[in-house]
């Protein structure tokens, strides 16, 4: 059936439009939308106000305007083939107007001499004459370009204009289909929240009729976004957290361990230790997360959890990112267990085979109480005899799904999860919201406070002599660059660059080179060589942001510190001071824009590393906030939970007393919520079951 008869509907695919054939159904595709619908939920990230025109006379550089004027000329300017310029002149009553396109070889009879157009952009004032680059325009008399419009984000092959056209389309379609027994949010809470109908919400993201309208249309979008996400982690916390049924545990080895700690837990280790300790006692199943900064004491804890599950009949699992940061997490608690009659063993993928079976059985039948390792742990071979306890290292890089999976190794294991990372507490209820939260939020005592300078192209020569006077002590140092190689199109400095640069400079000193190209085996060597005191200076990319701990290593030294977000640079700075000696975290920048001074500055007056991440959210914004974010959980489209922190606050506030008063979502009217969030949240690593 062809296109001309065939019914379009709401959930046609856009291959079935009249105008978008296979290959132009590909370009949507890339962009997400596969269906008419899916044009509903891609929401505008701009608008152009139509509704009034300004006289050319009256044009105020900067300000976006919309201009009618008529074309007198228009002809070609520099370049050659798509890349000429395109030069138009139009006029109105009170004055003319100078057009430029870039790129544009195509647009030859784009405008006919006489007629009036509509032109959207920000003028220049140039020597008393104005000038637009980059207009947006229409016919003066198209009657589908006036109001306010939408401005989409494009991919490759597909215009402005279609976008408009289906999205308009798909609001058509839409009409009436969204109200009523169609709305996902139960009616109470669109009551109490006083929020705008889906419909109106809609139609008025795309297609504002006004200022007011649209704020009703985005405050219900992003409420709703936030209400969502909250429910289902809400949730996912009582079927897989600490809701469900789990072991309740009586051992009191972990007493004894720290009753023979040569040192006294800090006051935040203690408050922490206190909520685990209940938790594992509790017959319902601990769901924690350590949330505290690097040196802070995580590892002591988590280890007063591990023996506490195993002096009561079961196992421990501890998951780590990387297989060299598995083995030194083997080292310690080997070290740190001793004369406790406790077992640890490593299983990473790299092992021998006869190794790696004689760990597997030793897991199986009871022998091994605590196993240390990689991904390889969630690997089907492996077989506890009685999980009882699940530790991740740096949660982010595991997320939701292989949590489970490792959880599933056991009868309702109880789980604890830990970072370094620092999250504002504003946004814990949004990141792990399906978690329990802990924060050890001091160091322990005798760690000398990490100095931190700045220091420019100029001055970049003293960092290195600073590093250099260190080593000549016995001490170590890191060197960390954005980019492995040098690049003709990214001004920046390179691990390899730096490597060879330096070799020659301090002919003495030992470096070594560490990037993300290297083969598993070789960054091993080089890591392994660096923790032994084999090399003096490690120039790495931000590879060793999450690495291993070498208390002697005193100087980290960040070149072109304005390419990494204050939260990086702090996460480098927490591979320095680990030891009793002083530690400095050099910050040289390549360039002088207000945003490097303020990292800079911000990093040189903190060492807070929640106080940090709420500048580094103020800087960079949401974007990038949710590379933090378990993996599996889906993006926000509208909602940025730093400026929308209040909505995050009543959001979660409703989404409470809604479980409360019906935790499984099974009444008839909760019942479009459940199957919304069943289904949005199916790909998040299973994480409603």
């Amino acid at each position: 059936m062809s296109k001309n008869v065939t019914k379009i509907e709401l959930n046609s695919p856009m291959e079935d439009l009249k105008g978008v054939g296979p290959k132009k159904a590909q370009c949507f595709a890339k962009a997400g939308i596969l269906r008419l619908s899916d044009m509903l939920w891609d929401f505008p990230r701009d608008y152009e106000d139509l509704r009034s025109k300004t006289c050319i006379a009256d044009l105020k550089e900067g300000e976006k305007t919309l201009v009618v004027a008529r074309v007198i000329q228009a002809r070609f300017g520099r370049g050659f083939g798509r890349k000429r310029t395109f030069h138009v002149l139009a006029e109105d009553a009170t004055g003319r107007l100078d057009i430029i396109f870039f790129m544009a070889g195509f647009m030859g009879r784009t405008f006919t001499i006489g007629e009036e157009y509509r032109f959207y952009g920000k003028p220049k004032l140039e020597k008393g004459r104005a000038v637009m680059f980059q207009p947006t325009f229409a016919k003066a008399d198209d009657d589908a370009q006036t109001g306010i419009l939408p401005v989409y984000t494009l991919t490759r092959g597909v215009t402005q204009k279609e976008m408009r056209r289906f999205s308009r389309l798909a609001l058509e379609l839409a009409e009436g289909q969204f109200s009523g027994e169609k709305e996902t949010l139960p009616a109470s809470v669109i009551e109490s929240a006083n929020l705008c109908s889906l419909e109106y919400a809609l139609r008025n993201v795309h297609y504002p009729e006004g200022r007011e309208e649209y704020s009703q249309a985005r405050y219900r979008l992003v409420y709703e976004e936030l209400f969502d996400l909250k429910t289902a982690l809400m949730l996912s916390k009582d079927r897989f957290g600490s809701g469900r049924k789990g072991i309740a545990f009586t051992g009191h080895l972990d007493e004894v361990f720290v009753e023979k700690l040569p040192y006294e837990l800090t006051n935040a280790q203690k408050r922490c230790l206190l909520e685990i300790r209940a938790d594992m006692a509790s017959p319902k199943a601990m769901n924690r997360l350590i949330q505290g900064d690097v040196g802070s004491g995580k590892t002591a804890v988590a280890q007063c959890a591990m023996l506490k599950a195993v002096s009561s009949g079961y196992q421990a699992a501890f998951m780590a990112p990387t297989e060299l940061l598995a083995a030194q997490h083997l080292e310690t608690l080997t070290k740190d267990f001793e004369g406790l009659d406790v077992n640890v063993v490593l299983l990473t993928g790299s092992q021998k085979a006869s190794e790696r079976k004689k760990t597997l059985a030793a897991i199986e039948c009871g022998e091994a109480d605590i196993v240390v390792g990689t991904h390889a742990v969630i690997s089907e071979k492996v077989k506890f005899k009685a999980l009882g306890l699940v530790i991740t290292d740096e949660q982010h890089r595991f997320g939701v799904n292989q949590r489970q999976m490792l959880t599933a190794k056991g009868e309702n294991p109880d789980v604890l999860v830990m970072t370094a990372t620092p999250i504002p507490r504003t946004l814990a209820v949004v990141l792990y919201g399906d978690l329990d939260v802990s924060i050890i939020d001091e160091l322990p005592p005798g760690r000398k406070p990490i100095v931190t300078k700045r220091y420019d192209e100029e001055t970049r020569r003293q960092a290195y002599d600073l590093m250099a006077q260190q080593v000549a002590k016995g001490r170590q140092a890191y060197i960390v660059a954005p980019l492995i190689a040098d690049s003709e199109s990214i001004e920046s400095r390179s691990a390899e660059s730096l490597f060879e640069e330096l070799q020659e400079t301090y002919p003495s000193i030992r470096f070594a080179l560490l990037h993300g190209a290297m083969k598993q085996a070789e960054k091993d060597a080089v890591m392994e060589a660096f923790y032994r005191g084999e090399t003096d200076v490690l120039v790495s990319t931000v590879v060793i942001e999450v690495g291993i701990n070498v208390p002697n290593a005193c100087v980290m030294l960040i070149e072109n510190a304005e390419r990494f977000g204050l939260a990086q640079l702090h996460q480098l700075r927490g591979r320095v001071g680990r030891g009793s000696e002083q530690s400095w975290c050099l910050i040289v920048t390549g360039e002088d824009s207000d945003i490097a001074r303020m990292r800079a500055e911000t990093m040189c007056e903190s060492s807070d590393g929640f106080y940090i991440a709420e500048k580094d959210l103020e800087m960079r914004g949401p974007g990038e906030l949710f590379g933090f974010r378990q993996h599996g959980l889906p993006q926000l489209k509208l909602a940025d939970p730093v400026r929308h922190v209040k909505v995050v606050e009543r959001a979660a506030k409703d989404a409470e007393a809604l479980l409360a008063a019906d935790p499984g979502l099974t009444a008839p009217e909760n019942a479009g919520l459940k199957s919304k969030i069943d289904q949005t949240f199916a790909t998040a690593g299973e994480l409603i079951l």
